[in-house]
């Protein structure tokens, strides 16, 4: 007896796979950009956030920021001097490597360069990152910055964390409806790889370590041709077989608005 097509089930989360159709709209929109763009930013970020990123999207709203797979973006600006779009575009792909991005932008490299200098964001910290700092808790009544500022500034933590806090190893109780820690308790100290519960008390507290930082790798002048790198301060100009021309300081100007 044939099978009910009724009984047939039928999965409403099914999605169809974009990763092709993705892959070309990036290339094509990479493409599209190179000559209505003067610069050509290779861009690494530090401690990504979104909403960061977001964030610098919207200042520098007649640029365009690509992060997406690295191997797609170096193609589209070419893998050497035959498949290169513009002339030394290529020049760019090396440096595309881990976590970073393309900025096409009308603005000069001492604006740009300016900018991410002074956009350095405080986020908390996730499990894996490293301390920028050491932070303890001292002994009696907890408050809800951890002693960070003078308590007549501050108010005493909610009760009802306090089994939260036993959880996460503090030698905590509750005295007359306010939560005290028994002894002084070092959550984190400088340089240490933060674990799970570390970053949770660093948040519950309002303690932010993670900064979030932009750095420019390398740039392209669509008016020279010239790829230059950037790294320590100092800006270094590469010729056609990819090697160091010359040095030169990086000068900081003001962003302009």
């Amino acid at each position: 007896m044939p099978k009910s097509k009724r009984a047939k089930a039928v999965h409403m989360s099914k999605t169809t796979k974009k990763g092709k159709e993705l892959t070309l709209k990036l290339y094509a929109n990479i493409q599209e950009c190179i000559p209505k763009h003067p610069y050509i930013y290779v861009f690494s970020v530090h401690n990504m956030r979104n909403t960061y990123l977001k964030d610098v999207r919207t200042q520098l709203s007649d640029s365009r920021l690509f992060f997406g797979k690295t191997k797609v973006m170096a193609v589209a600006l070419g893998l050497s001097s035959e498949s290169e779009p513009y002339p030394q575009t290529s020049l760019l792909s090396p440096h595309l490597r881990g976590s970073v991005g393309l900025l096409f932008s009308p603005r000069p490299p001492s604006v740009i360069l300016s900018y991410f200098s002074t956009f350095v964001p405080l986020d908390f910290a996730r499990a894996g990152s490293t301390a920028s700092r050491t932070f303890s808790l001292p002994s009696g009544t907890l408050y809800s910055r951890g002693g960070e500022i003078p308590e007549e500034e501050d108010v005493p933590l909610a009760h009802s964390v306090e089994p939260s806090l036993r959880k996460l190893g503090l030698p905590t109780r509750l005295v007359k409806g306010k939560v005290e820690l028994d002894g002084d308790f070092v959550v984190c100290r400088e340089g240490e790889v933060l674990g799970s519960g570390q970053t949770t008390l660093l948040k519950m507290f309002g303690i932010a370590m993670a900064e979030f930082r932009v750095g420019v790798e390398a740039y392209w002048e669509r008016e020279t041709g010239e790829v230059t790198m950037v790294g320590d301060g100092v800006e270094r100009k590469l010729d056609v077989e990819g090697m160091d021309v010359e040095g030169e300081e990086v000068q900081e100007v003001e962003v302009e608005s």
